[in-house]
């Protein structure tokens, strides 16, 4: 660890205490005002329009006040639709006085978000014209929701609200002295949000999360991570995700940063140049793409050897990000990321080091973090001032981990404590009784801890392949050997057992990076592509422990199917 950075460890940054989400949003709204919160588009390509925090304010309490003359106190509203500032209205006004909120997640097929709309008893539905169609088709199988809400209808229909129009009417109640939802209390003990895991409405879990978890994740993580001063976000994860919603919408809210969302992931650069956007959290996916676009265009410009030279120079002299001369050497990279870019976090599934530890040699400041909806959801980040690229940080201040039931090499199933820890799972004791115990959060995580105390994550339990001598390998170990190939585009490994002798071996389902293989070798036949592949796993296994090494292998033609924060389902 670079000496410069080991001071930070302890200089924490020093942020107001909040107890609930709405104290949060009315004390943002007297500290910052009439400054800009959120950025939006009135139309697409069009220019951003700023939105402040008083309006931000007002029309949540205008929200909140129609909601509840509608009947909806103590209710459910579920939400859905695309990111934009709508969708955090709907969000706020349901749990600062309302009810409890549902995000749903706009990619299921319809029949998921009518079991989910079911299984959670949502009463409201509060959708965007993106998804209306999915909405309607969905509320037919819902039975118990008695209201519909549009993000877009300009007017009351027979069947749907309007929003803006519930917004001015809950308002004009206001001006008239109904304080009904202004003065609503908050138990910030209590369910406010209502969140399900990814995978089938079979499968999926409700998590349930108060006030008080969201609120102290907030606060502990911008003890780490400053944003409040200089800072434009761009908002580009799904909002019903716990990783978005709770590190960018609410600590950005929190902190006074402004929000610019971003159109869709095609436009994402262009919406950091717009918005002259300073800060996003991505999934690894993103940022390895926009890595592999930096060198590929380096490499067509004929500057590759000269980004790597400035890279190891970089390196050597300074692991401090934001370098003016280093910045000034990667003027390029940093005019592709829209010219303003400088702080980059990564979470939601393991990231390549190299990918880290290059952008931060270009001037970039980029780090991870690691955590689960369960824990609503950061339970380790790194610090923004000090942070090893290989690892998903420090524990956050009053979170607790350990590891428990650890191999020779110190590796365990990592457990943690904190207020960030959810109620539990709704509805399902069975499951809640499996990770929460004795206070104890238990992740599913395999990882261990370095010198530092940083935390290094191995791989899920669940996934964990055990040979036939008792070896544990994680498979997203392999994984990451193996996708260090330029031809191989994505890969899941798994343990299978060898019908001749018996032995669990690695098997792993390769979907090949065909552009990059045409690029530099033409149009194979499927043997020659075979063989291709082949060297290149004898390269990766190279790098891995004899029982660790691919065995066997078997080419797919399409990508893996993936969760809406890119995840391979496995």
């Amino acid at each position: 660890m670079n000496k410069k950075v080991e001071k930070y460890r302890s200089d924490l940054y020093v942020f107001r205490k909040i107890r609930d989400l709405k104290q949060m949003m009315n004390s943002s709204a007297q500290l910052y005002g009439d400054k800009t919160a959120y950025m939006v588009k009135d139309r697409p390509g069009g220019p951003y329009i700023p939105i402040s925090f008083n309006q931000l304010k007002r029309d949540v309490d205008g929200l909140g006040t129609a909601l509840l003359e509608l009947g909806l106190k103590g209710k459910k509203v579920a939400v859905i639709g695309d990111n934009r500032y709508e969708w955090l209205v709907a969000h706020m006004a349901a749990v600062c006085g309302v009810g409890i909120s549902v995000p749903l997640d706009k990619e299921l097929p319809v029949n998921e978000v009518a079991n989910l709309l079911n299984r959670s008893g949502a009463s409201a539905l509060v959708y965007s014209s993106k998804v209306e169609r999915k909405a309607l088709q969905a509320i037919q199988q819902a039975p118990g929701v008695e209201l519909l809400i549009s993000m877009d209808a300009r007017e009351h229909s027979d069947s749907v609200k309007s929003m803006p129009q519930l917004i001015q009417h809950g308002q004009d109640l206001i001006e008239q002295g109904d304080r009904s939802y202004l003065n609503a209390e908050i138990d910030p003990d209590v369910m406010a949000i209502l969140l399900f895991t990814s995978g089938t409405t079979g499968l999926a879990k409700g998590v349930m999360l108060s006030h008080k978890n969201i609120c102290y994740n907030v606060y502990a993580m911008s003890q780490y991570v400053d944003v409040h001063e200089g800072h434009v976000g761009l908002s580009v994860l799904p909002m019903h995700h716990t990783y978005e919603q709770t590190c960018l919408q609410m600590t950005c809210l929190y902190q006074g940063c402004p929000i610019a969302y971003c159109e869709g992931l095609k436009y994402i650069t262009k919406n950091m140049a717009e918005a002259k956007a300073t800060v996003t959290i991505a999934v690894p996916l993103i940022y390895e793409s926009m890595h592999r676009k930096v060198w590929k265009k380096a490499e067509q410009s004929g500057k590759a050897d000269k980004m790597r030279m400035g890279i190891n120079i970089s390196r050597r002299l300074s692991r401090l990000p934001l370098n003016r001369a280093t910045k000034k050497l990667f003027k390029d990279v940093h005019s592709a990321l829209g010219g303003h870019m400088n702080t980059l976090i990564a979470g939601g599934a393991a990231i390549d080091p190299k990918v880290v530890e290059d952008f931060i040699a270009m001037g970039f400041n980029m780090f991870q973090g690691y955590g689960m909806t369960e824990c609503s959801p950061i339970i380790t980040v790194n610090m923004d001032r000090y942070s090893k690229p290989a690892s998903v940080g420090l524990p956050m201040p009053g979170t607790e981990v350990k590891l428990v039931d650890q191999d020779e090499n110190g590796v365990g199933e990592i457990v943690c404590k904190s207020d960030s820890v959810m109620l539990g799972y709704y509805e399902n004791e069975a499951e809640t009784a499996k990770v929460l115990k004795d206070g104890w959060l238990y992740t599913g995580d395999y990882g261990y801890f370095d010198e530092d105390g940083f935390l290094y994550i191995s791989g899920r339990k669940k996934n964990v392949i055990v040979t036939k001598n008792g070896k544990n390998i994680f498979p997203e170990e392999v994984e990451f050997y193996l996708s260090k190939s330029p031809f191989i585009a994505e890969v899941v490994v798994r343990g299978k057992d060898d019908e001749k002798t018996g032995e669990t071996i690695v098997w792993a389902e390769i979907f090949p990076d065909m552009e990059a293989i045409r690029e530099q070798n033409g149009e194979l036949s499927q043997d020659e592509l075979k063989s291709l592949i082949k060297r290149e796993i004898d390269t990766s296994n190279d790098q891995m422990s004899t029982y660790k090494r691919v065995k066997r292998f078997k080419l797919r033609d399409t990508e893996f199917e993936k969760t809406t924060t890119k995840k391979i389902k496995r």
